[in-house]
């Protein structure tokens, strides 16, 4: 049995995605460490968890520390393998096992690099050299998305292998319409008092630059000037929050605009609306997006890769060129005048949805990652 090591930027990041992966390594009589910063509250039992520090930036002091510190606990502990999630820790994470002269097998499991072709080339140049630096102690990289792919083949991102995954998998028991949650959309419907007529959109990630919801906020302002009655719902919390509300109330769309915070129970929040949407500037292959798929709805998203291995432009949604509000607003218009479309959409995208299921993947998952 095998010693391991499974890191991420937070704790929060392994309990809302690995979960399964954490409980069969487990089974399989493995010695568990988790590593990230946060809460560990709610791993397996049988996980050593292990608190590390890490911080939101790149390029904070703070983290260099940090993998100063992984280099010491990587010296003491003699891992057989190290499986690196989230693009902060992974990287902190290599650099530290590359400092400590051990040479445990390390998986990187990339969930969208945080740059692409259309980067600017000194932010992509940095981050391109980070990947690189610490490439000789990275065995495997897995990417779930094509643009990712091409980028790990054309930098050789990997010293042995390179793995596509279909995703983490999506939990589909979360997201059955059970009469609790027909229940809990009702409520959210009369707490915020939708009418009929209302469209309503919605947005689950964290606040943040990378996410984008100020396009929102501004789209949701020429929208309501244009008299379509549309009413979003942005999910979630993160360094953005208070400003995006701000944002909100300058533009005069605060009463079109709901903002219920974090929550892990997004169900009666995808029923409940329309249309999924997304303006992202890079993905990996988000969760937010399969979720809302799984719940029926169409999705108008940003076209970046990740939206662009889910969403097939006049099938199951529409993309739109990043930042392009005019190509936004038309695909919102287009659904909010043609119910019918919207649903079809929406159950075009359940269907295509369905291969990216837990239970589809994590056998798979486990093969590609963990045979050897």
């Amino acid at each position: 049995m095998a010693k391991i090591l499974y890191a991420a930027s937070t704790f929060g990041h392994l309990k809302s995605f690995h979960l399964p992966y954490l409980k069969e390594l487990l089974a399989q009589g493995h010695e568990i460490h988790a590593m990230g910063a946060g809460d560990p509250a709610g791993l397996p039992d049988g996980i050593e968890t292990v608190e590390m520090p890490f911080e939101k930036k790149m390029t904070s002091f703070g983290n260099w520390k940090c993998a100063l510190q992984v280099r010491k606990w990587v010296r003491r502990q003699s891992y057989d393998l190290v499986c690196v999630h989230t693009s902060l820790a992974a990287f902190f994470v290599r650099l530290g096992i590359l400092l400590s002269g051990k040479r445990p097998w390390v998986i990187n499991t990339v969930h969208g690099y945080l740059f692409d072709e259309n980067t600017p080339w000194k932010k992509k140049t940095i981050l391109l050299a980070a990947e690189k630096l610490v490439r000789p102690v990275t065995n495997v990289v897995a990417v779930m998305n094509q643009q990712d792919q091409q980028i790990a083949e054309k930098y050789r991102l990997f010293r042995d292998r390179l793995v596509f995954l279909d995703g983490m998998g999506i939990d589909a028991s979360r997201f059955a319409q059970t009469p609790q949650t027909i229940e809990q959309v009702q409520a959210l419907r009369h707490a915020y008092q939708l009418s009929p007529e209302d469209f309503v959109m919605v947005c689950a990630a964290e606040f943040s630059e990378r996410k984008n919801q100020a396009f929102l906020i501004h789209a949701l302002q020429h929208l309501k000037e244009e008299g379509i009655p549309c009413r979003l719902i942005l999910v979630g919390e993160g360094e953005q929050f208070e400003r995006i509300k701000s944002l909100a109330v300058q533009l005069t769309v605060r009463k079109e605009t709901r903002f219920p915070g974090f929550t892990r129970e997004l169900a009666p929040y995808f029923y409940l609306a329309d249309v999924s949407v997304s303006a992202s500037r890079i993905e990996g292959l988000p969760f937010q997006i399969m979720e809302a798929m799984f719940c029926g709805l169409p999705v108008i998203a940003s076209r970046v890769k990740g939206h662009e291995d889910l969403v097939e432009p006049g099938v199951n949604g529409f993309l739109y060129d990043f930042n392009d509000q005019d190509a936004f607003c038309q695909a919102v218009k287009t659904l909010y005048q043609d119910r019918q479309l919207c649903r079809q959409m929406g159950e075009a995208g359940r269907q295509k949805v369905q291969k990216y299921r837990l239970e589809q993947v994590l056998a798979e998952n486990m093969r590609k990652l963990f045979s050897e």
